[in-house]
């Protein structure tokens, strides 16, 4: 239920539709003579839109995010990585069968680069079918292919292609790997998605070392760094985080709404 609820409200409150509907809640206050509606709805839109695309307020949104857990030294030794799906064209590559990657693609090549480097490490792909009318493949079904493509074999590969959102990650994960005391593990994902997704396998008793990829700002942004789609691109992933934390934390899910790098083992 939490998985089809959260999809049913973000596609409403997403920057870009929200926007839509206000227009369209102008356009028909309009219809009915309710001028102060009308300019009310068309006003807050242009306003929306305006801040998503020809500001910074995403880079001022994510930077925080993206921040919260610095890049570490890499450990002596690591036993496993665990990267995060969601760096792969579910659709497409279900379709093609190959392994497009998509914005968030550092997520699966650093998995490779961290590979290389511990050549004895498992490498853990969490990522189920996420799509809830395109039909698509996980990322723990076309990993492998570009894994394979890069080096990595086979038999170094734990599967988990069953989660639809991260908490589900970081449960069916535990469930599959089933740590062992002592264990360095990596957890590779998104900057931005780092506080919510160590504070997640936290919780499910899954204790990693967080290795944050998918940068999305410098620090140093101002208005007109992005063109606007890009701007627009940062904003809408900035709300989705911020949103998915709240949400995370009223649920019960993880215990602090900001998680940070003290507040557990994960740091």
């Amino acid at each position: 239920m939490f998985f089809y609820l959260s999809k049913f409200l973000w596609f409403f409150v997403q920057p870009l539709n929200f926007a839509i509907f206000l227009l369209l809640a102008g356009l028909v206050a309009a219809m009915f003579g309710r001028r102060g509606l009308a300019t009310a709805g068309t006003v807050l839109a242009v306003l929306i839109l305006a801040l998503s695309t020809w500001t910074e307020l995403g880079a001022i949104m994510i930077s925080p995010l993206e921040d919260r857990f610095p890049r570490p030294p890499l450990p002596a030794r690591v036993d496993g990585i665990i990267v995060l799906g969601g760096g792969l064209e579910s659709a497409i590559n279900a379709v093609r069968g190959g392994y497009e990657i998509n914005g968030a693609g550092d997520r699966i090549v650093e998995a490779a680069v961290l590979a290389r480097r511990f050549p004895t490490a498992k490498i853990a792909i969490s990522g189920g079918t996420v799509e809830m009318v395109v039909k698509g493949e996980g990322d723990a079904d076309s990993g492998p292919r570009l894994l394979a493509a890069l080096g990595v074999t086979a038999d170094r590969l734990i599967l988990e292609n069953k989660s639809r959102n991260t908490y589900e990650n970081a449960v069916f994960t535990r469930e599959l790997v089933t740590p062992k005391p002592g264990e360095t593990w990596l957890l590779v994902t998104s900057a931005f998605h780092m506080p919510r997704a160590t504070a997640l396998f936290d919780k499910a008793g899954f204790p990693t070392v967080p290795w944050p990829v998918d940068y999305m700002t410098s620090g140093t942004e101002s208005i007109g760094s992005f063109p606007p789609y890009n701007g627009l691109e940062v904003t809408t992933t900035a709300v989705r985080e911020w949103i998915g934390l709240m949400a995370y934390w009223l649920s019960g899910r993880i215990d602090r709404l900001f998680p940070g790098p003290a507040d557990g083992p994960g740091g």
